[in-house]
């Protein structure tokens, strides 16, 4: 049986569109719930400077067969062909008649005269076209270096060079991290709070339907009633701006992390005092466990290769060098036809010897040390900086603790306070004015104790990092 009322048609059209907007939403947003180690891996694949930092690793390799390739035979092949439209004309003393006449003088010849015949005094130069038109070679070179101190150092320094970018990955890889878990655990503490203004508004929402109830027994004022709705609203304004914050920043993790904006980012980590609170004794560290001093390190054995390299370019360069050819010469251009190509070779050693360039090798020498001690005084300095990042960092994650012990403490006692003074209120004992003060002290305390709980959160990741231990 078929429906051809309107009424069933306008509905299927709406079901067909309905169902296509929710598959393409559904298409459109892809809905990701992560950990804290799951962002942080999520970020680690995706983020464009640990690519950028896997892409260096890779230019690295690409440059470490290039200066490999120094080491391997050099081999090249040419082919050319020349034109000479008018061919040179050279000068050369006229030998030709100088041979003559020395023949005519010692075989004693006379001329028609019957005197000896005698050479002139200049015989003058004689003008005459040496070549071809065309000329054709066809060669390979083969050379192959032997000795060069510069090169085989690049080769020794190979791996310290691709160890220094992943070095510079891994300290790209912790900083992401560290940026990772802080906006992380902002927002999930963002989340607790919002949670504490929702109980606030619970709280007064009862507050008002009691006052307006006191009200209309003709106990209470109208402006009670009125200011219950004041303070009610602007905790339901409070918290539609926390939660464009909480949006905000749930928007700057996924471009931290490199996820799509479109996509829909759920975080299903909590916190915990304990947790936060564990390990925080453990203040042993090494100055090798931070990545920027390994980075340094692998800086240092570079900068120790560089002056190696500019110390050996004052010794010889020796190099085999050969060539083996085929030449033609034609007036015509007919190298493909039948005619002779000849043979040409050699093979040769030669031995740079460097004399004196004018101080420029003793230059970069000097440049190298100093820069290899610039290196030097900036391990020192990290040294000096790893300590004292451990020492404040111990120092602020002990005072953030008690700060969150003291907070939390107060924010119990202000709900305690408010809980009492609703109560004299509501046994008559009390005013609205006295549940205002202690809601006011309440967020406040609220506040003051989440603001405590993100600040040692901060402080717990940064000792980690002081320590090396993230």
């Amino acid at each position: 049986m078929k429906n051809n009322y309107p009424g069933y048609r306008i509905h299927a059209v709406l079901f067909l569109a309905l169902t296509s907007l929710s598959w393409q939403l559904t298409v459109a947003q892809t809905q990701r719930q992560f950990s804290v180690n799951q962002a942080v891996d999520y970020a680690l694949q995706h983020s464009v400077e640990v690519k950028n930092a896997l892409l260096n690793l890779q230019i690295q390799k690409q440059t470490n067969r290039e200066i490999t390739s120094a080491a391997f035979p050099q081999v090249s092949a040419s082919l050319g062909a020349i034109h000479f439209p008018n061919v040179a004309v050279q000068s050369f003393p006229n030998f030709i008649s100088a041979a003559t006449y020395g023949v005519l003088e010692e075989e004693g010849v006379k001329d028609g005269n019957g005197n000896p015949i005698n050479s002139p005094a200049d015989f003058g130069f004689v003008q005459a076209q040496f070549g071809t038109k065309w000329n054709a070679t066809a060669g390979i070179d083969v050379s192959q270096l032997l000795f060069d101190g510069q090169v085989f150092v690049g080769l020794q320094a190979r791996d310290a060079s691709l160890e220094y970018q992943r070095k510079t990955q891994a300290v790209t890889e912790e900083m992401i991290k560290v940026n990772v878990q802080k906006i992380y655990y902002q927002l999930v503490v963002g989340a607790t709070q919002l949670t504490s203004i929702d109980a606030n508004i619970e709280r007064f929402e009862k507050l008002l339907k009691e006052t307006s109830a006191i009200f209309e027994q003709g106990f209470a004022e109208r402006l009670d009633v009125d200011k219950v709705n004041v303070q009610l609203n602007n905790l339901k304004t409070e918290k539609l701006k926390f939660e464009n914050q909480l949006r905000a920043g749930n928007a700057s993790l996924k471009f931290l992390m490199n996820m799509p904006q479109k996509d829909q980012l759920i975080l299903t980590d909590s916190l915990s005092e304990d947790e936060l609170k564990s390990n925080i004794l453990d203040t042993t560290y090494n100055y090798t466990d931070r990545k920027e001093m390994q980075l340094l390190e692998v800086a240092q054995a570079l900068g120790g290769y560089n002056v190696k390299r500019y110390q050996l370019s004052y010794l010889p360069t020796v190099a085999l060098y050969g060539n083996y050819s085929k030449i033609a010469q034609r007036n015509e251009f007919d190298f493909f036809d039948k005619g002779p190509w000849f043979t040409s070779s050699l093979i040769g050693l030669k031995i740079a010897v460097p004399i004196f360039d004018g101080f420029a090798k003793a230059a970069r020498v000097s440049k190298a040390k100093l820069e290899l001690r610039q290196t030097n005084n900036r391990v020192e300095q990290l040294k000096a900086s790893i300590d004292n990042d451990v020492t404040q960092a111990n120092l602020l994650l002990s005072s953030s603790l008690i700060t969150m012990d003291t907070q939390k403490k107060n924010m119990e006692l202000a709900e305690k306070v408010y809980n009492t003074t609703k109560l004299k209120y509501q046994q008559g004992l009390g005013s609205n004015q006295e549940i205002y003060t202690a809601q006011t002290e309440l967020k406040v305390a609220q506040n003051n104790y989440f603001g405590a709980l993100y600040d040692a959160i901060i402080a717990k990741i940064d000792f980690q990092k002081a320590t090396g231990k993230l």
